[in-house]
């Protein structure tokens, strides 16, 4: 059975991997977002509690 052969799958696998990690990913990881997050002051939002008509 020729999938029980590891010998080509392995070399691809390795040379997949190889081209992954070395040449896509750093050019994936240099581009600029085009919506950059900006930091939101946070505000408290003001509770008011419930007055129950029953109580």
């Amino acid at each position: 059975m020729p999938q029980l052969n590891p010998h080509p799958w392995f070399y691809i696998m390795l040379m997949t991997w190889f081209i992954l990690s070395l040449i896509i990913q750093p050019k994936i990881l240099a581009f600029l977002p085009t919506n950059p997050v900006h930091d939101k002051p946070t505000t408290n939002a003001k509770t008011h509690p419930w007055t129950w008509p029953w109580t």
